[in-house]
């Protein structure tokens, strides 16, 4: 499950599509509707929020905005609460970082097109977020190849 930091205008079709899904996915764990992935890390984000599903309610609401403005139908009454956040996440500087050069490996390796469009960009956080000062997250899992 990837739920990204970037701002989904930066993913390719692909990589938006499943972000939806597995953010749906998310949703469907916060709302206490599956037993799998209970224990995933990237849901500590929501889960320290006041309302954990209004939260992933509010992240997939702009996942549809972008897939609006690229044409796509993603079905928003899919979305638990579509409500607009009541705060902004903190994601750190390094998490950003971080999930920019993961996401241009993913982008050369399946959509050169793409990654060539944004190569000189620099990452931006998905609306939901506001960047603060930090390292990699404590559990995002260390890049391939990386010694633990």
């Amino acid at each position: 499950m990837r739920i990204w930091s970037v701002h989904p205008r930066f993913l390719d079709g692909k990589g938006l599509v499943a972000c939806w899904r597995e953010t749906l996915l998310a949703q469907a764990v916060l709302a206490g509707r599956t037993r799998g992935y209970t224990r995933h890390p990237q849901l500590l984000r929501c889960r320290a929020q006041p309302d954990p599903v209004a939260t992933v309610g509010a992240y997939l609401a702009a996942l549809a905005d972008e897939a609006d403005a690229r044409g796509y139908r993603f079905r928003r009454d899919r979305i638990d609460r579509p409500d607009p956040p009541t705060a902004l996440l903190e994601v750190t500087d390094g998490q950003l970082d971080h999930e920019w050069r993961h996401l241009h490996t993913k982008l050369a390796g399946r959509s050169p097109e793409v990654a060539e469009r944004w190569r000189d960009a620099s990452p931006e956080p998905h609306p939901l977020f506001r960047v603060v000062p930090g390292p990699i997250e404590s559990w995002e899992r260390p890049p391939t190849g990386a010694r633990s």
